[in-house]
C-alpha cells in the first residue's frame, strides 16, 4: 500500500485545467456561438448577443477608464430594461460589484445604501431620477457619478446627473480586454434585504455562487435551449434570482418588461412566444383574474413562483389556463430560489387539486444547494419527518451568501453549527420534500395553540370571492393572540365579516378560525410580497 495519495502527486491545478467559475462566460460563449441569436427585446429594442456582449464590454472598458476596478460597487436604480441586464455582465467584468437597488424605496434608505455600499457610480433609469436626485443629495460626502440612461419608450421623466449611458458607452471599447476573477469567492452583487426591523442589510453574493445558481436554474427548469424569457420578476431581487446570468447560459432571449401588469405580460407571451417567466403569487394571482380577453396564448408557457408560500388554489386557476407552475423558494441570501419543488412523473395522475397541493410545497435542495433540513433551532437536531413537527429551516453550501457587508455579528448569527439559519419554519414530509409553515415572527399562538398563518390564508384563498388575503396576530386579554384576517375581494364581489369566519368554520379547526376580519387592500413590497409588519401594526391599532 502507498504510503501517499498518489493522484496529489504531480497533478496541480494550473490555466490548462482550472479557471475560477464565474457568469462573464456565459455571455462570452454566447457571443461566440450564437452570435446572431436574439438576446434581448424592449419595445423597439431588438438586439442579438454579439451586439449585447459588445456593448457590455464598452461599458466595462469605460468604467475601467474612470478608475472603477475590484472592490468597488456600482449601483443601479432601473427597471426590467436592457440596461439593467447588460449591468450584470459590465460591472463584474471590471472586477467591481454590482448593487441593484430596489426602486421602491424612499430617498433615505437609497441614500443609507448608497453610502453603506460605498457606491463609487450610480447608474440611472429615467423614472427614478428624482429618487436618485434626492438619494444622492441625502448622502452628502460621498461622490457619486451619476449617470443617467434614457429610455425613449419612457415618457417623461427627469436626469439626475451630466453624463448618459449612451455617452459612457461612447467611452469604451467593445473589444474591452476584461478578466474573470483572481478567486471564484469575489463579490460580483450586493443585494439590500428589505430592512423592515431596521436597516436593510447588505448581502454580498460571489462569482461561483452566481454560476451555479443560474446552471441550477435551467437543471431545475428543465429549460430548453434560447428559451424566451419575460422578466416579470425584478431584476434587482436577488439579482433576478439570477437569471440574468441564466438567460446568458441558456443562450435564451430576455423580454424586458417596465411595468407588471395583466395586459403587456399576456400581449408579450403572444407576441414574443414567451416561454418562461417568473413572479410572487400575487403576479399569478393578477393573471389568474386577468380578463379572458387577454388569454389567448397558444404555446406552452411555465411559470416559476416564489416569495410567498402560494396557496393551492392559486396554482390551480393558473394551470388551468395552460400555464405550467414550478414552485422554488429561497432568501436574498441563497441567491433566490435554492429550494424546489422537483416534480416526479407518477404525480400527474393525480387530480387537479392534488397536483396543485403538492406544488405548494416548497421542495427539495436544488442542484447547487450542498444541505437543506428542518430542525431544532437551539440544538440543531433534524425534525422528525412527519409532515407535522415544526423546525427551523437551514440551507448550506455554494449558494449561501458570503455573508452580511461590515455587519460581522449578523453574519455570526445567520451561520450556526455551519448552517445557515433561514427563520423560516416549516415541516419535513416523509418524501423529503419541506413546507414552509411561516415566519417564526408570523406564528400565531392563541390559548397556547400554535396557528400557522399560512394554513389559515390557504382556506381563505379557496373562497371563491376573495382575491388576497393574510392573517396576523391581533392581541386578545384572554387568547393572548387570535388570527386576524385582512381580506382584500374580487371586483364587483360582496362579503361581510360573519360570511368569512362562517367559511373559515366549514375548513379548518375553529381555534384556527379568524376572530377578526379586515376588508381593504393589502399593503405589498415592490417584489409583490403582503407586508404583513404593516398588517401586524394595524391590527394592534384595532384595540
Amino acid at each position: 500500500m502507498p504510503s501517499y495519495d498518489i493522484y496529489s502527486q504531480g497533478l496541480d491545478a494550473c490555466a490548462a485545467n482550472f479557471e475560477q467559475l464565474s457568469p462573464l462566460r456565459f455571455i462570452e460563449r454566447t457571443a461566440q456561438v450564437y452570435p446572431e441569436a436574439l438576446a434581448v427585446v424592449h419595445e423597439g429594442v431588438r438586439r442579438n448577443w454579439a451586439e449585447t456582449y459588445a456593448r457590455c464590454r464598452r461599458i466595462a472598458g469605460a468604467l475601467s477608464r474612470r478608475g472603477i476596478g475590484q472592490g468597488d460597487t456600482v449601483a443601479i436604480l432601473a427597471a426590467n430594461i436592457p440596461e439593467m441586464f447588460e449591468s450584470h455582465f459590465s460591472v463584474p467584468m471590471t472586477g467591481a460589484v454590482l448593487n441593484a437597488i430596489n426602486t421602491r424605496l424612499d430617498p433615505e434608505a437609497v441614500a443609507f445604501i448608497l453610502m453603506h455600499g460605498e457606491a463609487r457610480v450610480l447608474l440611472v433609469d429615467p423614472e427614478f431620477a428624482e429618487l436618485a436626485d434626492r438619494a444622492v443629495k441625502i448622502a452628502r460626502g460621498r461622490e457619486i457619478l451619476v449617470v443617467d440612461i434614457l429610455d425613449p419608450s419612457f415618457p417623461g421623466g427627469g436626469r439626475a446627473g451630466r453624463l448618459t449611458y449612451d455617452e459612457l458607452l461612447a467611452e469604451g471599447d467593445p473589444d474591452f480586454d476584461w478578466h474573470l476573477p483572481d478567486s471564484e469567492w469575489n463579490a460580483i452583487s450586493l443585494n439590500y434585504t428589505s430592512g423592515t426591523t431596521g436597516d436593510p442589510k447588505g448581502v454580498v453574493y460571489h462569482h461561483r455562487g452566481a454560476a451555479l445558481n443560474a446552471l441550477a436554474n435551467i437543471t431545475s427548469w428543465g429549460m430548453p435551449h434560447h428559451a424566451r424569457y419575460l422578466w416579470t420578476l425584478p431584476m434587482f431581487h436577488c439579482n433576478g434570482w439570477c437569471f440574468p446570468w441564466t438567460i446568458a447560459a441558456n443562450a435564451g432571449v430576455c423580454v424586458c418588461l417596465r411595468a407588471v401588469r395583466a395586459e403587456p405580460i399576456y400581449r408579450l407571451i403572444r407576441d414574443e412566444r414567451v416561454t418562461h417567466f417568473c413572479g410572487a403569487p400575487i403576479v399569478m394571482n393578477m393573471l389568474a383574474n386577468a380578463p379572458d380577453e387577454l388569454k389567448d396564448f397558444d404555446h406552452p408557457v411555465k411559470a416559476m413562483v416564489a416569495g410567498a408560500p402560494p396557496p393551492a388554489s392559486v396554482i390551480a386557476a393558473v394551470e388551468a389556463m395552460g400555464i405550467e407552475i414550478t414552485h422554488v423558494y429561497g432568501l436574498t441570501e441563497t441567491y433566490g430560489p435554492s429550494v424546489v419543488c422537483a416534480w416526479k412523473g407518477d404525480w400527474d395522475a393525480l387530480e387537479a387539486e392534488q397536483r396543485a397541493r403538492l406544488k405548494s410545497r416548497q421542495g427539495v435542495r436544488n442542484p447547487a444547494l450542498g444541505g437543506l433540513m428542518v430542525a431544532d433551532p437551539a440544538t440543531l437536531e433534524p425534525v422528525p419527518a412527519d409532515g407535522r413537527t415544526m423546525g427551523e429551516i437551514f440551507m448550506r453550501g455554494n449558494i449561501v451568501m458570503k455573508g452580511y457587508l461590515k455587519n460581522p455579528s449578523a453574519t455570526e448569527r445567520s451561520f450556526r453549527g455551519g448552517w445557515f439559519a433561514s427563520g423560516d419554519l416549516g415541516v419535513m414530509h416523509p418524501d423529503g420534500y419541506i413546507e414552509l409553515k411561516d415566519r417564526s415572527k408570523d406564528i400565531i399562538i392563541s390559548g397556547g395553540e400554535n396557528i400557522s398563518s399560512i394554513e389559515v390564508e390557504d382556506v381563505l384563498y379557496k373562497h371563491p370571492d376573495v382575491m388576497e388575503a393574510a392573517v396576523v396576530a391581533r392581541p386578545d386579554e384572554t387568547w393572548g393572540e387570535t388570527p386576524c384576517a385582512f381580506v382584500a375581494l374580487k371586483p364587483g364581489r360582496a362579503l361581510n365579516e360573519e360570511e368569512v369566519i362562517a367559511f373559515c368554520r366549514l375548513n379548518m379547526a375553529r381555534y384556527k378560525v379568524p376572530k377578526t376580519v379586515v376588508f381593504g387592500e393589502l399593503p405589498k413590497t415592490s417584489t409583490g410580497k403582503i407586508q404583513k409588519f404593516l398588517l401586524r401594526d394595524r391590527a394592534r391599532a384595532l384595540g
